[in-house]
């Protein structure tokens, strides 16, 4: 067992994918609030996990402004680097979701007020932040980063996948925001979000499909990070669905009956993609296993990406009624929760350890 780094060690190497681990913890609170089963204690359980992800932020935030204070040299490198830079859409999607919590389960302690105007923070923070991960990461990419063939992966939606998340969570304070044009002007803007990241995904994923297909799965510990597609898939149904919920109190009629249709129109042909996506990633997730799959934080991408199909089949069930989507929402809780509890373990052993906190090169064997 290797001791706890010092301090200036662990903020030395704070990498932005750590958000990761909030991202999939708010996740597993989110997506219980709205699961069409509601056993007895799932709330409660659903806030602590929110009370977490909420204490996991603040720290990790912290965490990451001592990072660029003391060790700036080493934040710009980050933005430098063609797999690091991809995280930058973290820390906005933490923050999404965090806030989506707040709203869903924090006004229980928080109350209704409070509740709203915090998730208001968290969402124009994380709105902000992940338009310009957006903007900045691909700008980046295309004029500065060396990228061979073989480069795309899973990574590369990270920085195009926040706006979907600031759509689907937005939908949640369209009712909160005045009547009006500010409402409407709130729903165009999410809406027009869910665009923006729905076309970039779709760049991205057909470019990871051709790597995949040409240069197949590649090293180990990346082969994760594969998962990741089912978050813009399984986000999208989310966006179009609880849009399509709020959409009668921004938009007259046709349009708002019209996007009522789209959310089951759109998320169910996106949902049998995310199965067929989702079979294809455990098959290769198995075969990467019995060769062997190092942990590390990429292991964070088997969690958010199957709470967002959690979110969409829900929404789903909620607006057809089918027992087949309840059911569906359900077993993807059980199988979010399991990933949820098993990468969450590592990460807290690896942290205990000091291990997370030293860079790749240096860790010991037994964590490669």
């Amino acid at each position: 067992m290797r001791d706890l780094g010092s301090p200036a060690e662990i903020f030395s190497n704070l990498t932005p994918n750590w958000y990761a681990s909030i991202m999939g913890t708010g996740i597993v609170a989110a997506a219980a609030a709205s699961l069409p089963w509601q056993p007895r204690g799932l709330h409660t359980a659903a806030f602590v996990v929110w009370v977490l992800a909420a204490f996991l932020l603040v720290a990790l935030t912290v965490a990451t402004v001592t990072h660029w204070v003391r060790s700036p040299g080493a934040a710009r490198r980050h933005l430098l680097n063609p797999v690091a830079s991809q995280f930058y859409g973290a820390p906005p999607m933490a923050m999404l979701t965090v806030g989506a919590g707040t709203l869903l389960l924090g006004r229980d302690v928080l109350g209704l007020h409070a509740a709203v105007n915090i998730d208001w923070v968290l969402w124009f923070a994380g709105t902000i932040t992940g338009l310009a991960a957006a903007v900045l990461v691909p700008f980046v990419m295309f004029t500065q980063h060396e990228l061979k063939a073989d480069s795309a992966f899973g990574g590369w939606l990270m920085p195009i996948v926040p706006p979907m998340v600031s759509a689907s969570t937005g939908a949640l304070l369209v009712p909160y925001a005045p009547a009006g044009q500010a409402r409407l002007a709130m729903f165009l803007c999410c809406f027009a979000m869910f665009g923006l990241s729905l076309l970039a995904s779709i760049v991205v994923i057909t470019l990871i499909w051709y790597r995949l297909a040409v240069y197949k799965t590649g090293e180990a510990a990346a082969v994760p990070t594969v998962w990741i597609v089912l978050g813009p898939v399984g986000q999208s149904i989310t966006a179009a669905n609880l849009l399509a919920g709020v959409a009668p109190q921004a938009l007259p009629r046709p349009y708002s009956t019209a996007l009522q249709a789209f959310g089951v129109l759109y998320g169910v042909p996106l949902w049998g993609f995310g199965l067929l996506w989702g079979t294809i990633a455990v098959a290769i997730t198995v075969r990467t296993i019995r060769a062997h799959l190092p942990f590390s934080l990429t292991w964070w991408s088997f969690v958010f990406p199957v709470g967002t199909m959690v979110e969409g089949t829900s929404g789903l069930a909620l607006h057809t009624g089918s027992d087949l989507f309840r059911v569906a929402a359900v077993a993807f809780y059980v199988a979010l929760v399991a990933a949820w509890v098993t990468v969450a373990a590592r990460t807290a052993n690896g942290s205990f350890r000091g291990t997370l906190f030293l860079p790749p090169g240096v860790r010991p064997a037994t964590d490669r």
